[in-house]
């Protein structure tokens, strides 16, 4: 770590020769920032109160210093902005990993004592202009000293948020502008300096928040949410341009930086909202958000300011964009609706478009996973069955994950008995798609298995027609011969699920052992897999989920509402399958999950039980039974499953395939 002089040492303070200072702390809406709407927060909020239904989930994608998403904290938050000093002051404010509040009193104490002498980076580029040298060399110290701590293992992310907001907030409260960076005021005393808060986060987060530091246009195409509320720039003054320093010091990638404001190259932070393709993104942003309420705020200064000043979307495109997606109101500060095209304009105001969203039909992904009963092929028939509005949706053998991930609702919690499955999941999610590929790629290099979608079947002296089972043979079985033995050189679950991609159908099997025990397949990592698995993981981080691994009997309830429908797809009690091999599902079972689904509808909980009647033969007594004694809904549907039934030779006698509901 860097190393620094300290006026006085915190070792003195924590050995109590002299008393610990008082430090200050610091809220969201302690930074000044353009366009910054903390003080519109009411109006914002009574719009949403009055006019919105049932929001529980908010994304705020051009969210700036988190003002707007500070305000809805009792909800799912989702944040972006293409500044790295915003996201990372969202990790600060909205995470919800655990942080040590006493651990951030103690780094800032420490902080806030030092007498930093020696330069580095901010002092060598930005000293007596912005700050003074004393403030630039201390700015630069602790800078530094936080990423040690990280790379170190001292601090979590969150905390390391955390520190470099406390230190973002403290350098701009000093800093030598008039609340931007585009100019330094020349001949400027420093009278005051450098002095780190606590920042202060609410403490009761949900546990589904998740932050972005993305182009907001590529992002709407992957999340969804209830409310988006959209408050991009609205005339030519690039962000990039006013908090060019901050941004440097946040990243702390110490680029090269020239003229008299000391900026670095922003080129890949230019936004079009600030150009004069200000109207055509905006019309491909809200042609692919995905919500049921659109709030954009902007104001009415289209004409009445310099150009410069000027807003970039005149209100014609703005109406004509928004109608295309919904019923559209406008509400000014005054909280006065008015109908589409009467604008009543005469002073500077502040806008609120609403847009109620046309429903649109949510794009179906599949599991990449080809676990046998997987009801990908049933959605269609399934999901029509659902309620609208789901506050928590528990798919209580997910199996696959197939419906689940497909479910609109708050909140899905993912149940499984088998922990490889959730861990697997659980795999997916932490790490997303670009590291879990690279070290998908790094297994399959490693056993030297075929990579047919960039070599061919020749290279590997195989046809398509016959697979690629012949050559990966024996690769294969020593990456099943080192999993088995729980090598984790690659990580266990980034070894399970390339034995999957290799396996026999591409399923997942273990024996009594716990041994994947599952022959080579034909197929490799094709293009077609690595789309389904990039689309599954997205949905996975983007999607308010959680993972559960008890059996159904052991499953906590006690917080489900009136408005949580639970799934249940268990094992056929009359089908073969692997997951049912070993008397894995037997009548007890069967029973136990019956009077599961009574309880639940004794409390007003909706169920739904995916389950066959008559299977090749043989009648599911106990469910017939139990349907005959009750009057909860039967509903037929069509499918017949080819995966689990390749071994059958009369594939006509289909299974009489029911979906039971009790609402």
């Amino acid at each position: 770590m860097p190393v620094a002089n300290r006026a006085v040492s915190y070792e003195s303070i924590l050995f109590g020769l002299m008393p610990e200072p008082a430090i200050k702390t610091t809220y969201i809406n302690n930074r000044r920032y353009l366009g910054n709407k903390y003080k519109l927060l009411p109006f914002i909020t009574s719009v949403v109160a009055e006019n919105c239904d049932g929001v529980n989930s908010v994304a705020d994608i051009f969210a700036g210093t988190g003002a707007v998403a500070s305000a809805f904290t009792d909800k799912r938050i989702i944040t972006n902005d293409n500044l790295y000093c915003n996201y990372i002051s969202h990790l600060a404010w909205f995470s919800p990993q655990p942080y040590s509040r006493e651990k951030i009193k103690r780094i800032i104490t420490h902080y806030n004592r030092l007498d930093v002498t020696d330069d580095n980076y901010m002092s060598d580029n930005f000293a007596d202009t912005f700050f003074s040298m004393t403030d630039c060399r201390k700015i630069g110290f602790i800078r530094e000293d936080i990423d040690a701590r990280f790379t170190h293992g001292e601090i979590n992310e969150r905390e390391r948020a955390l520190l470099i907001t406390s230190l973002l907030y403290a350098a701009d409260k000093i800093a030598n502008t008039c609340g931007h960076y585009d100019a330094f005021r020349q001949g400027a005393d420093f009278e005051r300096n450098l002095e780190l808060s606590i920042p202060l986060p609410n403490e009761h987060l949900n546990a589904g928040n998740v932050c972005y530091n993305e182009d907001s246009n590529e992002l709407v195409k992957r999340i969804s949410a209830d409310l988006v509320y959209i408050d991009p720039p609205y005339n030519s003054r690039q962000y990039c341009d006013a908090y060019h320093l901050l941004e440097n010091i946040a990243r702390w990638e110490k680029p090269k930086v020239k003229g008299v404001a000391r900026k670095m190259d922003r080129s890949s932070l230019k936004s079009d909202y600030c150009t004069n393709k200000a109207a055509a993104v905006f019309e491909d942003l809200i042609q692919n958000v995905n919500a049921r309420y659109i709030l954009l705020s902007y104001n009415n200064m289209a004409k009445k300011g310099n150009d410069r000043s000027n807003a970039k979307i005149n209100d014609e495109d703005i109406m004509r964009v928004l109608l295309a997606k919904g019923e559209v109101k406008i509400f000014t500060q005054g909280y006065k609706p008015f109908t589409a095209g009467k604008s009543d304009i005469c002073e500077h105001e502040e806008r609120l478009f609403l847009c109620v969203c046309k429903l649109k039909k949510r794009t179906l992904i599949q599991s990449p996973l080809n676990y046998t009963g997987g009801k990908f092929k049933l959605l269609n028939q399934i999901l029509p069955y659902f309620p609208e509005r789901i506050d928590t949706f528990v798919d209580l053998f997910c199996g696959g994950c197939n419906v689940g991930v497909n479910v609109n609702a708050d909140r899905v919690i993912f149940n499984d008995n088998s922990p490889y499955l959730l861990y697997l999941y659980h795999t997916f999610k932490n790490l997303g798609r670009e590291p879990l590929l690279r070290m998908i790629d790094e297994v399959i290099e490693r056993y030297g298995l075929s990579r047919s979608a960039e070599r061919g079947y020749a290279f590997y002296g195989c046809e398509s027609s016959a697979g690629l089972g012949k050559y990966n043979h024996e690769p294969f079985l020593r990456l099943r011969e080192d999993f088995n033995k729980k090598i984790e050189d690659y990580g266990y679950y980034i070894m399970l699920y390339t034995l999957i991609i290799y396996a026999f159908n591409n399923q997942i099997r273990f024996n009594a052992k716990g041994e994947f025990n599952l022959p080579v397949g034909k197929r490799d990592f094709n293009d077609k897999m690595k789309s389904k698995l990039c689309a599954f993981v997205d949905r996975l981080q983007e999607g308010n989920y959680t993972f559960s691994c008890v059996d159904f009997r052991e499953f906590d309830t006690t917080a489900l509402t009136e408005n949580s429908l639970v799934y249940c797809d268990p094992p056929y009690l009359i089908t073969c399958a692997t997951y049912n091999e070993q008397n894995g599902w037997n009548e007890q079972c069967e029973r136990d999950l019956l009077t599961a689904l009574d309880a639940l509808n004794e409390r007003r909980i909706m169920f739904a039980l995916s389950n066959v009647l008559s299977s090749k033969g043989k009648t599911n007594t106990i469910l017939t039974e139990w349907l005959n004694q009750r009057n909860y809904r039967t509903i037929r549907l069509n499918y017949s499953y080819s995966n689990s039934n390749y071994q059958t030779k009369d594939k006509t006698d289909s299974a009489d395939e029911v979906l039971v509901v009790n609402y």
